[in-house]
């Protein structure tokens, strides 16, 4: 008889408020220097033991999700339970809140979740995020299992450095409906060996850590635009707000951001730009971790 307790967890959006790419490995890995934040607009997870691994996926992105081993949280489960040699399965459920293929880590941030929960839920040890079985899942999957912390990342994904406490701030995402492929957004760089980005200096107030970010890039930002007019329309919508302090893309697109003071703001700001993009994604969302 297996147990019927369910356990839940969330899956929050992974936004690169910079992403510079400052190298390329002999085997084609870009090499890059990002400050990730975490927000609190999310999918839902939950899990209970079963004797085989199976996912069902519902919300309003679940259009497109496989449930087959394609999945990549049925392959973050499969690679806990093989490297921790569990023999009891799961029943997965997941809720989908965040858009696909859109540069703020869905699917990532699900593998991440996946991973810890599912290490509570059959009671044994969680992999590190150093770990080839994590890496293996892909790039973003290591950093997001350090949500809601903040942190630079660097190398291929695979160095995870802590930053300086960032002030309380809150994000505007907007995602036009058009999809750009990391692969082609990639092929587009006019150079693959860009500046890393400036130091985060401690203590920054909010204008100053604006600041900051506004001297920062995102080098696939350029190429993405060229493929799709829309990410340009958005973050050019997003600037022109008084409210908007910064703005830019988030990974390889299509998601951008504007950041704003708070979530007073950053409300006011996304019914602004939803009323006049009723097709386009829009969420406000407050930045996590920060203290």
């Amino acid at each position: 008889m297996w147990p019927v307790a369910t356990i839940s967890a969330g899956a929050p959006a992974k936004v690169n408020l910079t992403l510079h790419v400052t190298g390329q490995r002999d085997d084609g890995y870009h090499l890059l220097d990002s400050l990730v934040v975490f927000a609190d607009v999310a999918d839902q997870m939950t899990a209970t033991v079963a004797p085989d691994l199976r996912i069902s996926v519902s919300g309003p992105f679940a259009l497109g999700v496989p449930t087959n081993h394609t999945n990549l949280v049925l392959r973050a489960a499969d690679a806990l339970r093989q490297a921790r040699n569990v023999t009891q399965g799961a029943a997965i459920t997941l809720e989908k809140h965040l858009p696909h293929a859109a540069g703020i880590g869905s699917g990532s941030s699900d593998a991440a979740a996946a991973l810890a929960l599912l290490a509570d839920l059959w009671g044994v040890p969680p992999l590190p995020a150093t770990a080839d079985e994590v890496l293996a899942l892909g790039a973003d999957v290591p950093v997001c299992m350090r949500k809601p912390a903040p942190t630079r990342m660097s190398g291929i994904g695979d160095i995870l450095s802590p930053v300086p406490t960032l002030p309380d701030c809150a994000l505007v995402l907007v995602r036009p409906p058009v999809e750009v492929p990391t692969s082609v957004v990639f092929k587009g760089l006019v150079s693959k060996t860009a500046t890393p980005m400036d130091p985060l200096p401690e203590g920054m107030d909010f204008l100053g850590f604006a600041n900051w970010l506004s001297a920062q890039r995102n080098d696939l930002a350029a190429p993405a635009c060229l493929l799709a007019a829309d990410i340009r329309q958005a973050i050019t919508k997003l600037k022109a707000n008084p409210h908007v302090v910064a703005a830019g893309m988030s990974g390889s697109g299509a998601t951008c951001f504007g950041l704003v003071k708070d979530m007073a703001t950053a409300r006011q700001v996304a019914r602004v730009v939803q009323l006049s993009h009723m097709n386009w994604w829009v969420a406000p969302a407050q930045v996590l971790g920060r203290a």
